[in-house]
């Protein structure tokens, strides 16, 4: 093989197989917002514990959803002081972009996280993306500066322990579409990447994937990511 059409192999490697019919699975914090959420309120809002909750979980000692709701009971603030400092968040600003491209393929997207509904449904709403469906933990306020956090998509069967199970997720719509896309950045992500028909991955989940002859592509943004999205071949498009 010569190397023009070694690269060319390569590339194709690269990029998800185009026909089917795909529906879009991405994470949240640090994926589609530039920090992570969570760690943001408990660093602004969180009473002393919640680092040693953290502590815990990264030493495996516990899983993510006990080490969440923990953390999330630690949280002192009302809802006035939650949504603005939510207000201060920011996103990719090329996500919206790259949801439109995706809608105009004929791909629905789904936020799938491990994360909290309400911040993500705030943020969403301030750049214009309220209608976007959101699956992940849920935020409950108990008193004025006291919150819950409940995980109805929990699963004894999780590996991670996780609030959220994103495996189960992905195999629910693996039921209704072709193919799932999913696109991710960390640890949480690396149980689901391996069951995902391909991958964008970017941070720690490149190296996941790579480590694990995963299919993927790495992006850096979501202007990256739009181009890498599955287009329908020519054939389907005479169709």
């Amino acid at each position: 093989m010569t190397d023009d059409r070694a690269c060319e192999a390569a590339a194709s490697r690269s990029l998800p197989p185009r026909g089917g019919n795909w529906i879009v699975q991405c994470d949240f914090d640090g994926t589609i917002s530039t920090e992570d959420v969570t760690d943001s309120l408990l660093q602004r809002f969180g009473r002393d514990g919640w680092q040693a909750l953290e502590d815990a979980w990264e030493r495996g000692d516990i899983g993510s959803r006990e080490c969440m709701k923990g953390q999330v009971a630690l949280l002192d603030m009302d809802r006035r002081a939650l949504d603005a400092h939510l207000d201060t968040l920011a996103i990719d600003p090329h996500f919206p972009e790259f949801v439109r491209t995706a809608h105009a393929l004929g791909m629905p997207v789904q936020v799938v996280s491990d994360g909290i509904d309400h911040a993500i449904h705030h943020v969403l709403r301030r750049h214009g993306l309220g209608a976007l469906p959101v699956i992940a933990n849920r935020l409950v306020q108990t008193a004025p500066r006291g919150w819950q956090l409940q995980s109805p998509w929990a699963s004894a069967a999780c590996v991670r322990a996780s609030g959220n199970c994103k495996c189960e997720r992905l195999a629910e719509q693996k039921q209704r579409h072709d193919r799932v896309l999913f696109v991710g950045d960390g640890t949480s992500d690396f149980c689901v990447s391996g069951r995902a028909d391909f991958v964008l991955a970017k941070h720690k989940l490149i190296g996941h994937c790579m480590a694990n002859g995963i299919a993927h592509a790495a992006f850096t943004d979501f202007s990256q990511a739009a181009l890498l999205l599955p287009h329908p071949s020519a054939v389907e498009l005479a169709a």
